[in-house]
């Protein structure tokens, strides 16, 4: 079991708000945890004197942390680039010298996905805490077959890597043309550039066939082994394809551009459907100009679960005069589609790693002294 191999505690748990500040010692949340990797988007900051007070949830590189709330499970190793972090709210794995990082956050984020469901808690909220963390079985062993596993998969995620930073170089490179841009601006409801179609309850009688079910975790990590799915008949305003918008509207806000295979989009989450004639990368971009605005109006909500109303997409955004988007649109989209080719080419690569994972870790697959999979 975990417990006999590594040294297990939890992050800080408390409230923070007045702790953060503009620069200082990284601070992980739930959010910057992603299957085996670590997002530093959004990352918050403390300062040197709170990192000090705070010890026992310091973190280091090697180390690897699994989310309690939210996303329960979802694990990943801090790396060497982090050399100094702390964090709120996660389990921390300390592994000791029998036990390799990155086939732990292979493990975790796979083949213990069913014990670690069997042993979440809350009926609102789903926690997973220490104790259960210390019984996740761990299969027998060495330490060298350990990372030649974690190498085989390593290098696939490598491959996600490049292709996840090519994305991001032209997601970034489009954004540029628009803030660069000289043309006019009008200002116009956000409501008239697109439709926002709720989604419905396909999580209701969900289980393990039929189309993946779009919820929050979805949206920000695509589906994983826990998704709900549901074999259900569903119009195509209530399917989300690669390349279309999602808003979550509910919890915690966030505007995503969908790029794994079709899903069936669940209820607090809009589809956001470009009107005739108004480019997707506008909409998209327009939500985000917005988003500061909807997170403060979802902080005021936030008694029981911050959201927005629908009459809050009336809200008016400053955009390029429409004159000039046939203009820009040509500027644009050779970077919107190269970097939706690219994630859907990390996406393939990661459900490669995906399958290929469990045969690993069960035995059915072995890796040789030369890296080659059996």
């Amino acid at each position: 079991m975990l417990g006999d191999l590594a040294d297990l505690t939890v992050g800080h748990v408390g409230p923070m708000a007045s702790e953060y500040v503009d620069e200082g010692v990284p601070f992980l949340r739930s959010l910057n945890v992603r299957p085996f990797r670590i997002d530093l988007d959004g990352v918050k900051h403390i300062s040197e004197s709170f990192h000090q007070r705070l010890a026992k949830s310091a973190l280091k590189p090697g180390d690897v942390v699994v989310v309690r709330t939210g996303a329960p499970g979802t694990a990943a190793v801090v790396p060497a680039s982090l050399p100094v972090s702390n964090c709120s709210d996660v389990v921390i794995v300390r592994p000791g010298p029998d036990l390799d990082s990155r086939y732990l956050a292979y493990l975790i984020n796979s083949v213990a996905r069913g014990y670690i469901d069997s042993r979440t808690v809350g009926a609102v909220q789903q926690h997973f805490n220490v104790g259960a963390a210390k019984g996740i079985p761990i299969p027998a062993a060495t330490l060298e077959e350990q990372r030649r596993i974690a190498s085989v998969l390593g290098a696939l995620d490598d491959l996600v890597e490049v292709e996840e930073r090519g994305a991001a170089q032209a997601d970034e490179l489009w954004r540029a043309v628009l803030a660069a841009s000289r043309h006019d601006k009008e200002s116009v409801p956000l409501s008239s550039l697109a439709s926002f179609v709720n989604g419905k309850n396909f999580t209701k009688g969900g289980g393990a066939h039929g189309l993946p079910v779009i919820r929050t975790p979805e949206v920000r990590n695509g589906p994983t082994s826990s998704t709900v799915r549901a074999d259900v008949t569903a119009s195509a305003e209530n399917l989300a394809d690669p390349g279309d918008i999602l808003f979550v509207w509910s919890g915690s806000l966030l505007v995503s551009r969908w790029r794994w295979t079709q899903g069936l989009v669940n209820q607090h989450i809009f589809k956001v459907i470009p009107n005739v004639g108004v480019p997707d990368w506008l909409v998209l971009w327009a939500i985000e100009e917005l988003m500061e605005d909807f997170l403060g109006l979802a902080a005021d909500k936030a008694t029981t679960m911050g959201h927005i109303k629908r009459a809050d997409l009336d809200r008016v955004v400053n955009v390029p005069e429409r004159s000039a988007w046939e203009d820009l649109e040509a500027k644009i989209r050779p970077y919107w589609d190269e970097a939706l080719s690219a994630q859907m080419h990390a996406s393939d690569i990661a459900a490669a790693r995906d399958e290929l994972l469990p045969l690993l870790m069960s035995g059915r697959l072995r890796v040789s002294e030369d890296l080659a999979v059996l």
